[in-house]
């Protein structure tokens, strides 16, 4: 009783505590939305149906494969939303299956949902749907590296920020009153 208490108050402390995280680390910038599709990930893989395989199938393109027996076309929906691909089935109920008896009933109806967060640039190419199996198929077309050269800037070059102050918290001549008067004026 009392080890079940103790185990209680450690769990209820951990979830209180504030999560470190691999992304917190200064190196890291504009990491956080793979910190938060981590977490989409971990929600969404509580339940194991259908059952699913993920395949490489060639150069650049990945396979989904899930098990749905029993489902028709027009009960299921296969939707990208943001950078989730999301599969939703539900059966619908036909009348012929009203005046059915069932003695032992071992395969529900059951309505699903499947997510996979998809990484930037995969693109969902088609879905099919074979003896009871639904393929869905991904490609990540082939990316061309992009390389950038930034110009290094000195003294007045530097641009100004949305506050009108230079880089560094430093003022401008106009913020400062010196709006052309004074010496710099008097020689032009």
């Amino acid at each position: 009783m009392i080890a079940t208490t103790a185990l209680a108050q450690l769990e209820e402390d951990a979830a209180e505590m504030p999560r470190s995280s691999l992304f917190n680390s200064p190196l890291l910038l504009g990491f956080d939305h793979f910190e938060r599709a981590l977490d989409r990930v971990q929600k969404s893989s509580g339940d194991g149906y259908p059952p699913y395989n993920v395949e490489y199938v060639g150069d650049n393109r990945l396979r989904i494969t899930l098990a749905v027996a029993g489902f028709r076309p027009e009960d299921l929906q296969v939707q990208v939303e943001d950078t989730q691909l999301v599969i939703r089935g539900k059966q619908s109920e036909d009348d012929e299956e009203d005046d059915r008896v069932f003695l032992h009933r071992g395969i529900a109806a059951r309505q699903f949902q499947r997510s996979f967060v998809l990484a930037e640039g995969i693109e969902v190419k088609g879905a099919f749907l074979d003896s009871g199996l639904l393929h869905i198929d991904l490609e990540r077309p082939e990316q061309e590296r992009k390389v950038r050269t930034v110009r290094i800037e000195t003294g007045s070059d530097r641009p100004q920020d949305v506050g009108g102050n230079a880089p560094g918290g430093a003022k401008t001549a106009v913020e400062s009153g010196n709006q052309g008067t004074g010496s710099a004026d008097a020689a032009e």
